[in-house]
Order: structure tokens, then sequence, then C-alpha cells
């Protein structure tokens, strides 16, 4: 796909569209704005390139009508073509990373490190064929996606975005997911966007956006790896990261985005900024809109401040600060881009041929996506070979992510941050509405308070726990000695969301409500299964000990019928890890390396 943007037809185009436009209408292509802030009159008045709905910002009762309605009227203020403006579709863009994970009713995905334990291909090129099914038919032409980071320190907040820690099977999934969201473009597939270029995974205690204080050689054959494949099945628009190399932050690095990527690798595509990305670069954002043009940024993600940066942009060609060329060098990548994808061919968002299709959040995909889990689920423990349950067993089923569909998916989901509860999930199951649909003597205890129940009673117990949803730094841990700073923990029953960088402190466990569960049902007696809803693995040493039978489920996303299907045996378990399990913290593991609790590879089966 790769050669489609240098075809002598597209530059041909290209070359007759530019000699019309004026300087305001080509630093207009190269800016991206959220909706929220920018109406369909400034796409005309301001010729601006593409538009985004940032996560959780959504449209009206966010259902297919209102994306389409919302999309449809972008799309119709760009193809204004007068004195003033030239007709040029704007691209709409979104973070699918898991499914279409903004819009209710949509099939959500496994997140990456699940897909990445299922290390199965060709189910990833299935999830991207539905994944652009179910964007296009919301009138969207454009997904930040995939995340090819290679985490290195499951304290980082996006480990969940990470399909392994090594990137050989990031490399065989690159190709699968750019060629299943491309389709046949033509106004027919979704442009796929690679993130976060680069380095993202390496940052030191995973802190994210920090420092990848890294070799040339480690950057090179661990994190640039996968964008090489991607390049080559025709990815056509690459991110940059927020993250620095070495001391120096990738948005202003021209090395790393034009040295590298545009020229070594031949990359003939545009980058696009991260959301207010250039900020970072100098106190003064005046300067900083030279440093990131001049630095090999084509397109420039900027919720709010986006007129601001057009009149900055506009006095350095002016003062001579940017060169006219590298404006000319940006808008043509862009346009080769939507001339390559079949954008100025394409009738209105909701004339489209997939466009509010019947298939959206249908059975199908769901299957897919149940499918996914399965594959995804890992074993970790199963003493006495417990699992599979009867289906007739007395089940005591509990644990606060038992029946919360937004704790399975996590975040990037509905909102930002992800959402709690079951409202916004059309269609969707959590884990105890599957196991209630094949074990009718099973019942859900939604509280904690398990001193009334007895042996007598139940048979077995599964218990449902872990993380609540986080995304980027708001979902970082930080550990010092004993203390662990983490997302959703709780102290004294109280869960703050809010504070970026880990939300509150806890003592060894992560989530000491989980622990206090389990010992209390096992203590009576009561043989238990616990399922571990996480972005990452964990410290779980206390939990293990106290289970009977161990499954991490990641973050499972709309279909928990999924795990139901692996708890009962409806099929036997082939995922493997794809990131090692810690024993330890790193604090810990620094005064003491030890070998990890898990390593890569580790899955157990049932037996025969």
């Amino acid at each position: 796909m790769q050669p489609l943007l240098s075809q002598p037809s597209i530059k041909e185009q290209v070359d007759e569209l530019m000699s019309k436009m004026t300087l305001a209408q080509k630093i207009g292509q190269m800016t991206q704005a959220e909706r929220l802030s920018c109406t369909p009159d400034d796409v005309r008045k301001y010729h601006l390139g593409s538009v985004l709905s940032g996560a959780g910002s959504l449209p009206e009762n966010n259902d297919l009508n209102s994306w389409l309605k919302t999309t449809d009227s972008y799309w119709q203020a760009s193809m204004v073509s007068d004195e003033n403006h030239l007709a040029i579709p704007l691209l709409y863009g979104v973070d699918a990373i898991h499914g279409h994970n903004n819009l209710k009713g949509a099939t959500i995905f496994p997140h990456n490190i699940g897909l990445g334990a299922a290390a199965d291909a060709d189910l990833i090129a299935r999830i991207a064929q539905v994944t652009r099914k179910e964007v296009l038919a919301s009138g969207v032409d454009w997904v930040f996606a995939p995340n090819l980071a290679v985490a290195q320190n499951i304290q980082w907040g996006r480990s969940y975005e990470s399909y392994a820690q090594t990137p050989e099977l990031i490399n065989q999934y690159a190709s699968e997911i750019i060629n299943g969201l491309h389709g046949k473009l033509a106004g027919e597939g979704v442009i796929a966007c690679v993130k976060h270029w680069v380095g993202d995974g390496a940052t030191t205690h995973g802190i994210d956006q920090g420092d990848a204080n890294i070799s040339w050689q480690e950057l090179n054959n661990t994190h640039i790896s996968p964008y090489i494949s991607a390049l080559k099945a025709g990815a056509m628009t690459v991110m940059a990261s927020f993250n620095s190399w070495n001391g120096n932050k990738c948005h202003g690095h021209k090395y790393l985005l034009t040295d590298v990527l545009k020229q070594q690798l031949n990359f003939s595509g545009f980058i696009v900024s991260d959301m207010n990305g250039i900020d970072y670069l100098c106190d003064d954002f005046y300067l900083s809109v030279a440093q990131g043009v001049n630095a090999g940024i084509d397109m420039f993600m900027l919720p709010e401040n986006w007129q601001q940066f057009i009149h900055h942009l506009h006095n350095h060609v002016e003062l001579g600060t940017v060169p006219i060329s590298r404006i000319n060098d940006a808008v043509r990548r862009i346009l080769s881009v939507k001339f390559a994808s079949g954008l100025f061919n394409s009738p209105r968002p909701s004339e489209r041929i997939w466009a509010n299709d019947v298939s959206f959040g249908a059975s199908a995909h769901r299957n897919i996506a149940r499918e996914a889990v399965r594959k995804s689920l890992v074993l970790l423990k199963n003493k006495k070979n417990i699992l599979p349950l009867k289906k007739q067993a007395r089940i005591l089923v509990t644990g606060k992510n038992a029946d919360n569909i937004g704790h399975q998916c996590g975040g990037f989901t509905i909102d930002w941050q992800g959402v709690s509860g079951n409202d916004q999930f059309e269609g969707a199951t959590s884990v105890w509405q599957g196991i209630s649909a094949i074990a009718p003597n099973a019942v859900l205890r939604r509280d904690n308070d398990v001193s009334a129940i007895s042996a007598k009673d139940h048979d077995i117990a599964v218990v449902v726990i872990g993380e609540y949803p986080y995304a980027e730094g708001h979902g970082d841990i930080r550990d010092c000695e004993n203390l662990i700073i983490e997302a959703g923990s709780q102290i004294n029953g109280q869960v703050n969301i809010s504070a970026p960088y880990g939300n509150s402190l806890a003592l060894k466990q992560l989530h000491p409500e989980d622990y206090l569960l389990i010992k209390n049902i096992s203590d009576k007696g009561i043989p238990l299964v616990v399922i571990l809803i996480s972005g990452r693995t964990l410290i779980i040493n206390d939990e293990l000990d106290k289970s009977t039978a161990f499954i991490a489920a990641w973050l499972p996303g709309s279909e928990g019928q999924g795990v139901s299907d692996m708890l009962f045996g409806e099929f036997n378990f082939q995922g493997k890890l794809s990131f090692s399990w810690p024993k330890k913290t790193s604090t810990e593991k620094k005064k003491n390396n030890t070998k990890p609790l898990f390593p890569i590879g580790y899955g157990l089966r049932y037996k025969k």
C-alpha cells in the first residue's frame, strides 16, 4: 500500500490542487480541531483539514444517527467551494482502539494486552475488519490505532494498549491490523494511524510521557521494529509520541520524525501530533509551533487553541522562521493520503456504503469479540482441577467486577478514563450475566459482606476482582518501598479517580478490599475461583495463595459471556502470557532480584 501515495495520478491531482491553494488554506489543512471547540462554519472559514471526537466527546444521543448527523455536517462544510474556500474533504478522527469504543452499543474487544495473550493473527485481522465496519457505520474516516508500543514496565498506565513485552508478535499483528482497517480503501476503508512514534513503552519507571533513556540500538530493535511492519503494510499516518528520547521530546525531534521516519524509512504519509503534543516543547506556544512544524509534524491535534496555532504559523511563514517548503511538504502529504484513501470520490458520510450498517453491534460481530475473550484468558492456577465448573453447582458469584461491564472494558470506553456500570452497553454481557445464563443455581452477591455465607450453601465461589477503569497517566503506578500508588485503589472504602499519576495509596495489595473478600470466603472453607480484571500483570501473591483457581481475564470488553464459556469447559484455555508476571514490586526487585512469578509464555490448559 505504501507506494500508493507516490503514484503519478495522485501526485498530479495533488499538484493541481495545491497550485490553487492560498497560504491560509494550506495551514488550515495542517490543523485538526476538536468538535466541541469548532463548528462546521469554522471548518469552512479556516479550511480545517480534520476534526476529531476526543475520548468522551459524544454527539447528542451517542447513537449512529447522532454520529452520522455530526460527520455529515462537518463534511458538508469542508466541501463548500467558493472564492474563499476550496472543496477538500476533511478527515474525521476518533480513538477506536478496541472497537468503536466511544459509541454506545458498539462491539468492544479486549484491550491489546489480552489480544497479545491470544497470539492469533487471524483473529486480529477479523477484529480490525469488524472495527472498520462499525467505524464506517458512524461516518468516521480515521482511527488513532493501532498502538504499537512495546511496554517494558507494567507501572505504565497504558500497558493494556501494548500487545506484548517483546516486538515479534506486535510485528506480526501490525500488518493484519492495517490491512483489516484499510480494506480496499476507495472510500470503503478506515485510515489507520499507528502510534506513538516512538519509544512510549520504554520510559523510565513506566512514567507516562516520560523519558525513554535507552540506546539507539534498543530503540531501533525493540520499539521502531513494529512500525517497519506497519509501513510495509501501507500505514499512511503516524502519531508522534509525548515521551522523550534521552531527554529530547519526540514532538520536536527532527532526527526521529524527519531523518528516520520520513527519510530512512521512506514514509510518504503524514505525521499527526498527539493532543496538544507541541505544548511541552517550549514555555512559549509561539516558539513551540515553529519547533513542531520544522521537526516534521504535518498535522496538529489542537482541541482548543487551534486558532492561535493558525495565527502563529502564518506569522512564522511570513517571518521565514518556518520555510514555505515545509508547509508545502506537510500539505502534500495530507492531500496525498486523502486522495489515496478515496475521500475525494466519496459522498457524504450518511450516504456511504457502510453508513448505519445493520451489522453494527450485531451478533456476528459480538461472536468475534466473544471468541477474542475466550482466546485471551490465561489460566494461572487450577488446583485439584477444580475447573471446569459443573453447570448445576451452587455457585456464589461476587466481587466488584462481577457485574460491571464498564470495569470489564476499562479506559478509552465511552469516556477517556472509562465508565462504571452497565447502563451504556447495549447488547453487552457482564461476567455474572454470562454465568447466570449457563448455571441455574448461581447467585450474585453485590457487596463484600460475606459474613453470613456458609460452605453448606455454596459448592464454590467465583470472585471477580481487579482494577477500576483508567487511561494514560491516571493509571500509572508509583511504588516506593512498601507504598504503591495505583489507579482506583481504595483507602477507607473511598476511590479517587481524578488525581493524575496514580489515584490513591495502598499497602502491598493494590486493592486490599479484593484480598479481604477472597480471604473471608476462603476462611469459610469454600473453594474459590478468582478472576482478575486488569490492564496489566499485578502483584497477586496473596490472592493467588488463597485461591483454588486463578484466571487472568485482562480487560475483556463487552462480551463477558466469553469468560463463562471458559469457566464451564465449553472451550479449553489457549491464552499464554505475552508479559512476564512480577513477583515483587520494582523497588523490591532492586533490593533482591527475583525470577518472575510466571514467565512469558505461561498458561495452563484443562487436562483431558
